[in-house]
C-alpha cells in the first residue's frame, strides 16, 4: 500500500507491506527515513514487522501455563528459539485510504499458544512523518499473555553512517547469552552507552535497553542526527518499556541501517514475566509510537 500526503508544504510517503503488516518505506520531503528494500523479496532481517504476542524470543520456544509446558514451533532454528510472534508472515486484511492504513488479523489457537486475539495496526501519515497505533482484543475464554514489538530501520537519506550520531536514553540493557536471550541486567558501559550520542560507523548493536528517559508526553526518544543537523527520531509510548537497538550490515543496498525496536515487553517474557500483559476475555489494550523527521539546517 502506498500513502502519501501534503501537509504544511511537505510531502510524506509510505509504503505498508500486508505480509507482516510492515512498515517498509517512509520519506519526508523526499528523504528516505525508513530505507526501503527491492519489491518481490521477504522483508531482510524482519524489515518493519509487527511481532505479536511477543517480541524478540522464548527460549527453546517453551514456557510454563497453569503446570503445563506450552512448546511453540520454533522460527529460529540456528539458536533453537521462538522468535519475533505469531504474524511475521502472516498476510493482513487492509482498510487503506490515501493518508493511513489499517491491517488486521487474527491469532489463533494453535501449537503453544491456546488463546485468540484480534489485533489491528493503523499508520497515520503526518506532517512530519508518522504515526502508527496497535490495538489487540482478547476474544477467547481465558486470559492471555500478549506482548507487542515492531521493527522498523531508520536512516537520513544518504548520510553515511561516519557522519550519523545515535542517542538514545536507556540505562540499563539485557546481559544475553549464545541464544540471544536475557540472563541478566547491567548498566550501560562505554560500548553501549547512547545517552550521549555514537557515531553509527562504530556501533555493533544487538541490546535491549530500559529505564529509558521521558519527556512531558511521556514518550522515550531515540534519535539520529546528521552533520547537517537533520534528524530522524522514533518515540514510543508508556506502553513502550524497552527497545531492542540492532545495526545491520549491510542493509539491502546500503552498507549499516540501525532497527530502532519499541517493545512493550524484553526477549523471553514468557517465561520472565517481565512486561507480559494478561488480557482478560473481551479486554482491548492500545500502544502507539511513531517516527518523525527533521530537515536541520536544509
Amino acid at each position: 500500500m502506498f500513502l502519501r500526503t501534503e501537509r504544511d508544504g511537505r510531502v510524506v510517503t509510505a509504503q505498508i507491506a500486508q505480509v507482516g503488516a510492515a512498515l517498509r518505506h517512509l520519506t519526508v520531503d523526499g528523504v528516505d527515513v525508513v530505507p526501503s528494500y527491492p519489491a518481490g523479496v521477504p522483508a531482510p532481517s524482519a524489515s518493519g514487522i509487527v511481532m505479536v504476542p511477543w517480541p524478540n524470543r522464548v527460549r527453546h520456544g517453551e514456557w510454563e501455563l497453569a503446570s503445563s509446558t506450552q512448546r511453540l514451533a520454533i522460527s529460529e532454528p540456528a539458536r533453537g528459539n521462538a522468535s519475533h510472534g505469531l504474524l511475521r508472515f502472516t498476510a493482513y486484511d487492509v482498510a487503506d485510504g490515501p493518508e493511513s492504513v489499517t491491517l488486521r488479523a487474527d491469532v489463533y489457537p494453535q501449537t503453544g499458544y491456546p488463546f485468540h486475539l484480534q489485533t489491528a495496526v493503523t499508520y497515520a501519515l503526518v506532517a512530519d512523518g508518522i504515526v502508527v497505533t496497535h490495538a489487540i482484543r482478547n476474544v477467547g475464554d481465558a486470559a492471555a499473555p500478549v506482548a507487542i514489538g515492531t521493527h522498523p530501520y531508520l536512516v537520513i537519506g544518504d548520510a553515511p553512517a561516519d557522519d550519523i550520531t545515535v542517542t538514545s536514553s536507556g540505562t540499563t540493557y539485557f546481559v544475553v547469552d549464545d541464544a540471544l536471550v536475557p540472563v541478566g541486567r547491567a548498566g550501560v558501559t562505554a560500548a553501549n552507552d547512547l545517552r550521549d550520542g555514537q557515531t553509527l560507523a562504530e556501533l555493533e548493536l544487538d541490546t535491549a535497553y530500559t529505564e529509558l528517559r521521558r519527556n512531558a508526553a511521556g514518550h522515550a526518544v531515540h534519535t539520529l542526527r546528521d552533520g547537517a543537523g537533520r534528524t530522524v527520531s522514533l518515540w514510543q509510548d508508556e506502553s513502550f518499556d524497552f527497545v531492542q537497538l540492532y545495526t545491520q550490515r549491510p542493509y539491502a543496498d546500503r552498507a549499516v541501517a540501525i532497527a530502532v525496536e519499541p517493545m512493550t515487553a524484553p526477549a523471553n517474557a514468557f517465561n520472565s514475566g517481565e512486561g507480559l500483559r494478561w488480557l482478560a476475555p473481551e479486554e482491548a489494550w492500545q500502544a502507539q509510537w511513531g517516527i518523525s523527521y527533521s530537515g536541520g539546517d536544509r
